[in-house]
């Protein structure tokens, strides 16, 4: 067993382009032949660092570059343009065809990426051969919390048994650099619960870089240590989470006087009901003021700040972590 420490990881200005852009002309006078295709960034010129030895949430819409981002931390892609590297802090290497690297890595995708025509414990046998770190009795003690039959075939089992396979994998890999990207889909909430537990308790006594994107913010944000958030493929912050937590305040009372209060600020998000108004500012509003104009002071919860903070009006310039 290896003793390689929790990794780090960073992107530099990376751009990841797919297509190509072209355009067919019409010929002839013939109609419906012209056609125009545009090459698509699923990256644009992104920034971050992330911190070794931390659970980091990664968070965004469909389509943000979430997916994309965590495959080339694992070096199952390149990027068009830019630099990624991955490693211990300070012995950070290009994860692409990087054995040494991609060993000590464990990307944990909904479907597990097993051999669908062999039975789950032949997959688990390769995946152990593979993974330095593998914990046979951690990943026996899962496969039995989740009710698991290692002699079936993953595509006999249901969505939600082959999502809690490959969280089994990936916490049992016990890799020093390990991501989850959306693992929990098709699990029901008490498996998605039991995941969360799991992924404390080991990390707990194992510590390692823990990445995990996911769109249940409600549910999984008691995890996160820090945060990075995606949009449109750029990275919109990238911070710790309380950091982020530390961003919105909703402001609640009299229409005019929240108004009064919200002038100077970035409003996120205004709604209003009657003569009662609430706004959901960026940063912090002077508390003292507000009591004194009868207006309360809230905080906003992480899932609220991130929908608030990526919707198509008010999403701020990318960020860059520590």
């Amino acid at each position: 067993m290896t003793t390689l420490p929790p990794f780090a990881a960073r992107l530099d200005a990376v751009t990841v382009r797919y297509g190509r852009a072209r355009a067919v002309t019409t010929r002839l006078g013939v109609p419906g032949l012209d056609a125009r295709t545009q090459a698509v960034d699923a990256l644009d010129d992104a920034t971050l660092t992330i911190r070794p030895g931390a659970i980091t949430g990664v968070l965004g819409r469909n389509g943000a570059g979430k997916t994309t981002m965590l495959q080339l931390l694992a070096g199952y892609a390149r990027p068009t343009s830019g630099s990624v590297v991955v490693g211990p802090d300070g012995q950070e290497e290009n994860p692409w065809e990087n054995p040494w690297i991609t060993s000590a890595t464990q990307l944990v995708r909904e479907s597990g990426d097993l051999m669908n025509d062999e039975r789950v414990k032949v997959s688990l046998c390769h995946v152990a051969d593979l993974r330095p770190d593998w914990d046979a009795d951690l990943a026996g003690r899962l496969l039995d919390l989740f009710e698991i039959d290692t002699r079936r075939k993953p595509q006999a089992l249901s969505r939600g048994k082959r999502s809690a396979l490959g969280a089994t994998i990936g916490l049992a890999s016990r890799a020093p650099l390990t991501i989850f990207d959306e693992v929990y889909l098709g699990m029901d909430a008490p498996t998605r619960y039991a995941f969360y537990d799991a992924i404390l308790a080991d990390y707990a006594e194992h510590p390692r870089t823990i990445l995990l994107s996911s769109h249940l913010v409600e549910e999984v944000e008691r995890l996160f240590e820090d945060v990075v958030v995606l949009h449109r493929g750029r990275v919109l912050l990238a911070e710790p989470a309380d950091t982020m937590r530390e961003r919105g305040h909703s402001l609640t009372g009299p229409a005019p006087a929240v108004e009064r209060l919200a002038a100077g600020h970035r409003v996120l998000h205004r709604q209003q009901l009657g003569g009662t108004a609430q706004v959901t500012l960026e940063g912090p509003p002077d508390v003292a003021a507000a009591r004194a104009e009868g207006v309360d002071v809230g905080a906003v919860p992480l899932q609220d700040l991130f929908v608030h903070l990526t919707a198509n009006d008010h999403a701020a310039p990318k960020g860059a972590a520590r």
